[in-house]
């Protein structure tokens, strides 16, 4: 007898089969006829198959009738199509094996309704939930759709270092490794010693692979990183995380234009598979988290991203006769308020604003022949804002060491990353996408704290 997935036997193909399926109980419900419905879940999709357990099953009075919300259950027998209306097919179960029994006065997930702050407390448990299951699915699927875009692109694969020497962008919001005894250099009063630490000079979590995959695109001509970064920033908002996954795509040979092409057709290939494989739980989303997401999300798809420069979206703002928190003027980093009006408003879908001013934006940035600006882009997108950055990268040298000097930069930190430029150096570009951004704007979720499995932000490391 074969053992098949929930979602596998919730398909009416399925209907004749003998199968065995295993999971949890959602429900448990007894008839007065003699026999109990029990809704059974394994996290393979977010509906529930029905299982009808007669009073004639051997354990029927000692257990089956003492299931709980949360008990994990072996179940054989026949699939047959379900009169009942939204299910295509329940189970009629020739028995049934209690694997762990579940203390329904102490098991957190009741059938009340939980906020979701309240399931942060129990992360460990609340992929059991309709809603959480459903977000570790979309995010599985968009991390399977990311790499299946690049390796048909012909990306290579590339694992740059967790733990590195260099800060990508220069601003210092850096978690540092180490293996010295913080307690005794507290207590000694003495400046710390880098070179009796474990790498001998000072290490961190990395912050962005960027750099490292600039390496390789000048060999291998187009690779893509993925993993976990880390930012030691102290913001306790909605959009932000102290640990979170970064897909990064570099290109040799590319410019700002190829760069803002790519990113277009690599936001709209993810949404696209999302909304065709994860249908379910997209129509999930669409009901009880944000109503109109599969229309939204439909029309970036559909639609193509309008361009304009940075100095073009500040005239804008600047006429937009809206009052804004915080003001606009040329220089200014934007803010999601500006982002979102530009988006939600003004164009009416997704939007590339490229050309930022040189102040604001990090040292590797290419910088424009007027001098002031560099050769950067956000990908913005309604309801959320920046959803990509990116940029063309300094391919010259005497240009990137004025603008490392400028940063407070040390050239022998970054001889490595200077010697691109003095061996057959070519323009190259590239972007990155927050992967747990990317997950809340596919599935509305308010805070990004609730589609990662195990949130990290300021004051919070727990599990």
């Amino acid at each position: 007898m074969s053992w098949i997935s929930v979602s596998a036997a919730r398909d009416a193909s399925a209907v004749g089969r003998e199968v065995e399926v295993r999971g949890w109980v959602r429900t448990r419900r007894d008839s007065k006829a003699g026999f109990s419905f029990l809704e059974l879940n394994d996290g393979s999709c977010l509906g529930n198959l029905q299982v009808v357990a007669d009073a004639s099953l051997a354990n029927y009075a000692d257990e089956i009738q003492k299931l709980t919300a949360g008990c994990s259950v072996v179940v054989r027998g026949d699939l047959v199509a379900s009169p009942a209306a939204g299910q295509a097919t329940e189970m009629r179960a020739g028995s049934l094996r209690l694997i762990g029994s579940c203390d329904a006065e102490t098991y957190p997930l009741q059938k009340k309704r939980h906020t979701f702050e309240k399931l942060r407390e129990w992360a460990h448990l609340r992929g059991r939930t309709n809603t959480f299951g459903a977000v570790m699915r979309v995010r599985s699927r968009i991390c399977d759709s990311i790499h299946r875009y690049f390796q048909q692109q012909g990306f290579c694969y590339l694992h740059t270092p967790i733990i590195t020497a260099s800060d990508c962008e220069g601003a210092g919001e850096l978690f540092r490794v180490t293996t010295l005894n913080l307690d005794q250099l507290t207590g000694s009063g003495r400046p710390v010693d880098h070179s009796q630490d474990f790498f001998g000079k000072p290490a961190y979590l990395t912050v962005s692979g960027q750099l490292e995959g600039e390496t390789y695109a000048s060999a291998l001509s187009r690779i893509y990183t993925f993993g976990p970064t880390f930012r030691a920033e102290n913001s306790n908002t909605s959009r932000h995380l102290a640990e979170f996954w970064m897909v990064e795509p570099e290109v040799a040979f590319f410019d700002l234009d190829d760069n803002r092409q790519l990113a277009e057709s690599f936001l709209k290939r993810v949404l696209t598979d999302l909304l065709e494989t994860c249908r379910e739980d997209m129509e999930f989303f669409d009901r009880h988290i944000q109503a109109g997401l599969i229309e939204r999300l439909t029309a970036v798809v559909q639609r193509p991203f309008e361009h304009m420069t940075y100095t073009e979206a500040i005239r804008v703002l600047e006429g937009a006769g809206e009052h804004f928190e915080y003001p606009v003027a040329w220089g200014t980093d934007l803010q999601a308020e500006h982002e979102r009006y530009l988006t939600e408003k003004h164009v009416g879908g997704p939007l590339v604003l490229t050309d930022y001013p040189a102040s604001i934006k990090p040292f590797y940035m290419r910088l424009s022949d007027d001098g002031q600006t560099v050769a950067g882009m956000d990908v913005l997108v309604p309801g959320v804002g920046e959803i990509i950055g990116g940029s063309q990268r300094e391919e010259r040298l005497e240009p990137l060491l004025a603008r490392m000097a400028a940063a407070g930069l040390s050239e022998s930190d970054y001889e490595w990353y200077l010697d691109l430029r003095r061996f057959g150096s070519v323009p190259h570009a590239g972007f990155g996408l927050g992967l747990e951004r990317m997950v809340q704007y596919a599935t509305g979720m308010a805070n990004i704290r609730d589609v990662v499995p195990f949130p990290r932000y300021p004051g919070y490391a727990e599990f």
